[in-house]
């Protein structure tokens, strides 16, 4: 059974979620928009929205992090019936006119994450891509593996069987360290992962929560506790490769 809907966690996003969600509408796929504790002007945005057909509202009470709404909204989505969720940003980086391509992939490949790797225009701040290339080489090393072409972008169709049972047994990231923290625990468990192309752009008005100095330290302190996890699994890692 494949019953995707788009997972859309926001906060104070109230001039670039509309847009995002009527986009996401026109391609036919529900959406789960999820309310991380934002002002008061974007959650009246938000209530409007959720007036709107296959248009669903889950609302935290406070700022928890991105993660944590991700997280939240997986098992919303789970109790709504659904099987699949593509996390979309709200902020409008995501190129929407791949969704398609996306759950394709994902009808196609119904037991796989299916992962986007960026391709970026001019648009991308050059402090952050190039510190993308660090925690890539951090993310192969903790997986023991290259498999993984990206672990910061959110571009993804989540199943959600494997991905809760992964959330129900594990400590996983609840900030801007969930996107790579999560891949590498469900590259752990041998989890099947597919690799699409997507482009990202960062609009000039964008809002971005990244906070340069506390969410790197997050990163780097995620890095260092999966680092000890993957020693710990190494044996059983290598064995599963060899047996494959």
């Amino acid at each position: 059974m494949h019953n995707p809907c788009a997972l859309i966690p926001v906060y104070n996003h109230e001039a670039a979620v509309p847009a995002v969600v009527r986009t996401v509408l026109d391609s036919g796929l529900p959406c789960l928009l999820v309310d991380d504790g934002s002002s008061p002007a974007c959650a009246a945005v938000l209530a409007q929205l959720a007036t709107l057909d296959n248009v669903s509202l889950l609302t935290l009470p406070t700022n928890q992090g991105k993660g944590a709404a991700v997280m939240a909204g997986f098992r919303e989505a789970a109790r709504l019936g659904f099987t699949h969720a593509l996390q979309v940003d709200a902020d409008g980086q995501h190129d929407l006119r791949e969704v398609g391509t996306f759950l394709d992939a994902s009808r196609t490949h119904p037991d796989a994450v299916i992962c986007g790797y960026p391709e970026y225009d001019d648009s991308v701040p050059k402090g952050r891509l190039y510190a993308r290339y660090l925690t890539h080489v951090w993310v192969w090393i903790n997986t023991l593996s290259l498999q993984i072409r990206d672990s910061m972008c959110g571009f993804r169709v989540y199943p959600l069987q494997p991905t809760l049972a992964l959330m129900d047994s594990a400590n996983i990231g609840k900030r801007m360290d969930f996107d790579s923290d999560i891949l590498v625990r469900l590259a752990w468990r041998n989890q099947p992962m597919r690799w699409l192309p997507t482009q990202v752009h960062y609009p000039a008005d964008g809002l971005s929560h990244f906070r340069l100095f506390h969410d790197n330290a997050l990163i780097s302190s995620m890095h260092t506790r999966l680092f000890f996890g993957m020693l710990v699994r190494a044996p059983m890692i290598l064995w599963h490769r060899w047996k494959a």
